[in-house]
């Protein structure tokens, strides 16, 4: 006898829950413009920069929300965030052409700031448009500062990434010293003094508006404690003449994708049992995500993203921004306030929360001889364009229905035993490869799809639904389209046709 299915429900939250309960529209749109498809809700990106602001205006805080581009690809996204308040809501662009699009999409320059490993030719053009440039290391602000003179470009405004905090353990703790995680990007605080002199070096050429960094963590104390120190070294930049302004303080906001936190517990612990093989895999081919079995002991990471989180997107920069840092004690809003400094940061993932999701279209329904009662299900994608695994991210997708009676009776692509509860399935793609799994998770949905239904991949907008998307033997890469709802009625355009100024005249369903 099987054990209970175990769930991973999708959070969905309205709108993205009305999109979902109109399965006639989507099948009709993957009809018309195949599977794989992205779908995205341009609205919704902007009542979520609306809500980060929210938390700014909480702490009285001035500042400004650059979205992350490299989370999603997408013209609409872009251009509706362009359409929110210039003084508020800017873009972050890691490369070359992440710049040209967000300037054709309606950013001017002094919305833009340039981050990542960057060319001359990036360097060149943010700098041209009037950029704030976000320096990685001492080489960079030397080769930015050599192209303004050359070419004769205006007195560039930039930040300086650092990393590798360190800082005493707090009250009681001196003598101890904590440092972040390290990083490739950045320039180490203790070379800090390296950095002051080189911006002073070129002051003719740089003005330095800010000190930045971006942890590629969850924790909030190690964030508070990056955050307290660089409001004290933007104070050590004042006294050698210096005049930074703002503190950039990166992403990692979060995202909440799974809705239960029961279901995320009772998986994850369901997963340390498999490892230790006292219950059934629950992975192709018993794949551990980071743990193993050593004489009958769990060891490792388990290398996922935590998939409930209670506290994310604004919650979490509230709650950061509330908490005591670990030195002065005060609260890094307070910091920001007594110094009279701005806030800027770089959400990607938490800026696109709830504004997307991918459709599959189901091919084939095939059960598994060795393993009776599960299921093999094709679907019209492949790992690439809804790249769960490359970012650890497990939940379940929605399935929709064809709805089509006669399609019911005639499919015979499983057994009817199947469909009268939940099945445990293996997501398989298109592509000639033992690897192509669209998850190695085994999936639970509610009833065994037929051919011809939908999965629904939800909230795929933050680097899932393109961030990996290829043409690898030559199967099609998913079209986007943009959509909205007014008065009840949905309507869409393909994602590069979206306007904000037009969009209400797209195609009805």
């Amino acid at each position: 006898m099987r054990d209970a299915p175990l769930y991973l429900r999708p959070r969905v939250d309205p709108p993205l829950a009305s999109l979902l309960g109109n399965a006639p529209f989507l099948h009709s749109l993957v009809d018309a413009l195949g599977s794989p498809l992205n779908v995205l809700l341009p609205d919704v990106v902007a009542r979520n920069a609306e809500r980060f602001l929210s938390v700014y205006r909480r702490h009285h805080l001035a500042g400004r929300v650059y979205f992350a581009h490299k989370a999603n690809r997408s013209s609409a996204l872009v251009r509706r965030l362009a359409a929110c308040d210039p003084a508020a809501v800017g873009i972050d662009v890691a490369s070359l052409e992440e710049l040209r699009h967000a300037l054709g999409c309606g950013f001017t320059g002094n919305r833009v700031m340039a981050t990542g490993p960057k060319d001359p030719e990036f360097l060149w053009l943010a700098a041209t448009v009037g950029a704030t440039v976000n320096l990685d290391s001492v080489a960079e602000l030397a080769q930015l500062a050599a192209l303004v003179p050359e070419y004769g470009l205006a007195r560039t405004d930039v930040l300086v990434r650092l990393s590798g905090f360190e800082s005493d353990a707090g009250p009681g703790g001196a003598g101890t010293r904590v440092l972040s995680r390290r990083s490739r990007f950045g320039t180490p605080v203790a070379e800090a003094d390296e950095l002051w002199a080189a911006l002073e070096r070129h002051a003719d050429s740089v003005e330095l508006v800010g000190l930045a960094y971006h942890l590629d963590t969850t924790g909030l104390e190690e964030k508070g404690r990056a955050l307290e120190r660089c409001v004290l070294l933007m104070d050590e930049c004042r006294a050698r003449g210096l005049a930074p302004r703002a503190v950039d303080i990166g992403g990692g906001f979060g995202v909440g994708y799974v809705e239960d936190a029961g279901e995320w517990e009772r998986w994850t612990t369901a997963l340390s049992e498999a490892v230790l093989g006292i219950r059934p895999p629950l992975t192709w081919g018993g794949h551990g995500y980071g743990l193993r079995n050593e004489a009958g002991t769990v060891r490792g990471t388990a290398a996922l993203y935590p998939a409930h989180r209670t506290t994310a997107g604004p919650g979490y920069l509230d709650e950061l921004l509330s908490r005591p840092a670990p030195v002065l004690g005060r609260t890094p809003a307070t910091l920001l306030l007594e110094h009279l400094h701005d806030l800027y940061i770089e959400p990607g993932r938490a800026l696109v929360d709830q504004c997307g999701l991918s459709l599959a279209r189901v091919l084939e329904v095939r059960p598994m001889g060795d393993d009776p009662g599960r299921y093999l299900v094709r679907l019209g994608m492949n790992a690439g364009d809804v790249s769960l695994e490359e970012h650890g991210v497990l939940v379940d997708p929605v399935l929709l229905p064809r709805g089509d009676p006669q399609h019911e009776a005639t499919d015979d692509s499983a057994d009817d035993s199947a469909n009268d509860g939940p099945v445990g399935v293996h997501l398989v793609g298109n592509l000639c490869l033992e690897g192509d799994l669209i998850t190695r998770r085994l999936v639970f949905l509610p009833r065994l799809p037929h051919v011809g239904d939908l999965l629904a991949f939800v909230n795929t907008a933050g680097y899932v639904m393109d961030f990996h998307a290829h043409h690898a033997q030559r199967q099609p890469v998913a079209r986007t389209v943009a959509v909205t709802e007014d008065g009840g009625t949905w309507r869409w355009c393909p994602d590069e046709n979206y306007w904000p100024i037009t969009y209400p005249q797209g195609v009805p369903s």
